[in-house]
């Protein structure tokens, strides 16, 4: 371990004086930074030299890794256009069939010489004729849009800067399309970069600097706002949010309107989605009075909510999506953290369930509002995403795509099992393990969980998960409050000053876990990454006996200053802000930065950061190490700073192979 320097950096929180000693670590660029960076990246480098498992791990992981991986298509006319991975692409391609037969629209793993340029989002014009898709490099969260033709393989010269999370919405003639930017970095100072979000239109074949201004609101420069067109191309509306506030806006007018936006939704009282619009009469699922969302409509010509009509009440599960097709809704409901689909009349009545396959997770669901056909994938612990085709009329449920893995499943199972929280909560835990393993409390086990922003953890696909458990290891996942597992009441119950009732969650699953002999504390570990690196990271800090490995991944640590950071003022909704004195109180009383405590011994940790992570910055992460390095010398801390990566976004398959290989070293090395 090197010495590392302490500056006397103290802030006054409210009355609070806080030492800041590795606030230098901010400054990536800085040399002291470069040269601290460099000597990690030594000590990394030396932990994992001699790691036995590596190897074997790296040439199963491929071999696990190399089959094909299909996505849901969506129909364009008498286009199908879909993604699949042949196996080990370090990228998805997209492709087009129609008459003729298959054809490569855009392959992204041309874009770059190792994969590190993603396809993050792409779009087809209601003609079927082009392609808008935007990339992402080094899992920046920045992206650059471009245009295909798809006919003739052409990439036009249409190129669009300075956007994040914006959709792309043709309009209706296919003319261009609605999008959503930042102000070019010149016109801003650095500070503001992350504001004056903007809706434009662009035609294509013009250039970014011609595109049409369609709304801005200079009193509101933290809105974000995301366009998007109806169904029959009669509407546009906007998406308005604040941050990664669950309570949206809804702005709306005639397409072919020059009036100004009619802003139907202004409260931020609740959180609206769109779902259909009958003329005038517009659906929307909100959670407005009903925790697990109810479908309501709303008249644009009495929007008065006198007049709102409530179409599908709220039911004892969750509603988590709902589709309009075929002149029918097609919703998908949140049962203890899996999916079930059902039919329902245009009058809110029930018509029928679709009778899945598996327990597990929808992973997108496409089709037309008037047409019987309808696709959708699943996906489970122990089975990558098979899509199906579906007749709404007939009834009718077939494989439309599956892969053939490189191992057989059957050998091992996925349990639900529920367990109480510190205060007498019950939390649903997937726990997947050979069918065969002894509970005999000496197995290793992963516990992941996330816990936050309204995201459940339903039943997800991982190949690495399958050589953990091969190798005779249990993967169980928390579902934590902070989720939407069980609604609104469920994420508010894990936010703001309730986030302690999510560590307490997950360190009663750890307790379960060996409670049940599944395991023991020197053979269990925990696993999270970005608020889930912040929850390993807290509860590591808070009850060091009970794990015998932590990885934490691309965290949020410093909950003091994240606010400061690129996009994390949009998180405020959710974790608080320091600079308002209550919510100071509880972001430092758990804030793992700020609980480290001198001469500790705290359970070996890998933190994984990203270089290119411009979502949640290698600064938490560096923060951490060396704050660990400091104040408990014997606890083993290893930061693993990776090149060319960002927060996770489109990272080559050959980039995760290499991330679990070196988790499973850390793992074997520390678990034993």
């Amino acid at each position: 371990m090197t010495v590392v320097k302490r500056s006397n950096v103290v802030e006054d929180f409210h009355g609070t004086k806080v030492e800041d000693p590795y606030r230098w670590l901010e400054d990536p660029k800085s040399e002291d930074t470069l040269n601290w960076v460099e000597e990690v990246g030594k000590q990394c480098d030396g932990y994992f030299h001699n790691a036995k498992s590596k190897e074997e791990d790296r040439e199963r992981l491929t071999e696990l890794w190399d089959f094909p991986k299909y996505f849901v298509p969506k129909r364009v006319k008498d286009k199908l256009f879909y993604q699949k991975n042949d196996g080990l692409q370090n990228q998805a391609v997209l492709y087009v069939q129609d008459r003729n037969g298959e054809k490569v629209v855009i392959d992204p793993n041309q874009l770059s010489d190792d994969g590190t340029v993603a396809m993050t989002n792409c779009t087809a014009s209601s003609d079927g004729r082009y392609v808008a898709y935007a990339t992402s490099t080094h899992g920046s969260d920045w992206q650059e849009v471009y245009v295909k033709d798809v006919e003739t393989g052409e990439t036009l010269s249409d190129h669009l800067q300075w956007l994040k999370f914006t959709p792309i919405k043709w309009a209706p003639d296919d003319s261009g399309f609605f999008y959503s930017r930042y102000p070019h970095p010149d016109t801003v100072s650095e500070e503001e970069q992350g504001q004056h979000h903007k809706v434009y239109f662009h035609r294509i074949g013009t250039d970014q600097s011609e595109d049409e201004l369609i709304y801005k609101r200079p009193d509101a420069k933290d809105y974000l706002f995301f366009p998007s067109i109806t169904h029959e191309g009669d509407y546009i509306f906007l998406d308005v949010n604040v941050g990664t506030s669950a309570q949206n806006r809804f702005y709306v007018k005639k397409y072919d309107s020059d009036e100004e936006f009619h802003r139907l939704l202004d409260d931020a009282d609740a959180q609206y989605t769109y779902v259909h619009n009958e003329g005038t009469r517009f659906y929307f699922l909100t959670n407005l009075d009903a925790p697990k969302n109810r479908l309501i409509a709303i008249d644009l010509n009495e929007p008065e909510r006198e007049n709102w009509e409530e179409v599908i009440a709220e039911q004892e599960d969750s509603m988590h999506a709902v589709r309009f097709l075929n002149g029918q809704f097609v919703i998908a409901f949140l049962h203890d953290a899996h999916h079930q689909l059902y039919v329902y009349h245009l009058d809110g009545s029930k018509s029928h369930p679709i009778d899945v396959p598996m327990l597990g997770s929808i992973t997108d669901l496409t089709g037309k509002h008037d047409e019987a056909e309808m696709y959708f994938g699943m996906t489970s612990y122990l089975s990558s995403t098979v899509v199906y085709r579906y007749d709404i009329e007939k009834d009718e449920l077939s494989t439309y795509a599956e892969s053939e893995l490189a191992i057989e499943t059957s050998q091992f199972e996925t349990v639900q099992e529920f367990y109480t929280s510190k205060d007498g909560t019950r939390v649903p835990m997937f726990i997947t393990k050979r069918k065969d393993l002894p509970l005999d409390g000496e197995n290793p086990v992963i516990l992941f969980g996330y816990g936050g922003f309204n995201i459940s953890l339903t039943p997800a696909f991982n190949p690495a998960v399958l050589r953990w458990i091969e190798k005779g290891g249990v993967y169980a996942v928390a579902n934590l409050r902070g989720g939407s597992e069980y609604g609104e009441k469920w994420h508010e119950a894990g936010m703001l000053e309730n986030k302690q009732n999510v560590f307490d969650d997950f360190i009663s699953a750890g307790e379960y876990l060996i409670e049940q002999n599944y395991t023991k504390k020197k053979k269990l570990s925990i696993m999270g990454g970005s608020n889930g690196g912040l929850l390993v990271a807290a509860c590591m800090v808070q009850r060091p006996d009970l794990f015998g490995a932590v990885v934490c991944r691309v965290p949020v640590i410093d909950m003091l200053r994240y606010h400061k950071f690129t996009i994390g003022k949009f998180w405020i909704p959710e974790f608080g802000s320091a600079e308002n004195p209550e919510q100071f109180k509880y972001l430092y009383e758990y804030s793992p930065l700020h609980n480290v405590q001198q001469g500790v011994k705290y359970p070996p940790v890998l933190i994984a950061t990203a270089a290119s992570d411009d979502r949640v910055v290698p600064a938490h992460a560096k923060k951490f190490h060396a704050t660990l390095q400091e104040k408990t010398p014997e606890t083993t801390s290893v930061l693993r700073l990776e090149s060319k990566a960002g927060h996770g976004l489109g990272k080559p398959t050959s980039k995760l192979i290499d991330e679990w290989v070196d988790f499973y070293a850390f793992l074997d090395k520390e678990l034993g």
